[in-house]
């Protein structure tokens, strides 16, 4: 079985206690720390080359980045719109897909994941909050409903 298989068959199995006992279930809050683990497993190498990827992809992913890449696209601008001029539109358009667009808009679109990132983890722990709140709200109403049956059975004997 693959660990995603048995990460599906964990899921069920705790989705199929939840329905059966709802008033013993307690809202999970995944953190980062699962979501590496998950990712790159309990190995050093694993680790490292996770910890190496984000250190990575930290650095590249900032509007410095862009700005540094923007300074080195500029360097064969030159070049390149002497080629173009020069009726060689393959290396202008060259120039402009590659050495520009790519490369400057790398670490543009990894700033904008990163917001669009932060936002929906803000909103899954507010969500989570709201969540164990209402999980809370339906285990003390299943108590009172059980209490109001007691009372009912009580004096339907009496």
């Amino acid at each position: 079985m693959t660990q995603q298989e048995t990460r599906a068959a964990r899921h069920h199995a705790a989705l199929a206690a939840a329905k059966a006992s709802p008033t013993q279930h307690v809202p999970r809050h995944v953190t980062k720390a699962e979501v590496h683990q998950q990712m790159a497993g309990d190995s050093a190498m694993g680790r490292f080359n996770s910890r190496l990827a984000v250190m990575i992809t930290r650095a590249v992913g900032t509007m410095w980045a862009a700005y540094v890449f923007v300074l080195i696209a500029f360097v064969s601008l030159p070049q390149a719109l002497a080629a173009f001029l020069a009726g060689d539109t393959v290396t202008g358009i060259t120039w402009l897909s590659q050495s520009f667009l790519q490369l400057v808009l790398l670490p543009i679109l990894m700033v904008g994941q990163r917001v669009i990132a932060a936002a929906q983890d803000l909103r899954a722990e507010a969500d989570h909050e709201t969540l164990t709140a209402l999980q809370q709200i339906n285990v003390q109403q299943l108590q009172i409903l059980e209490e109001l049956e007691g009372i009912r059975k009580g004096q339907s004997r009496g």
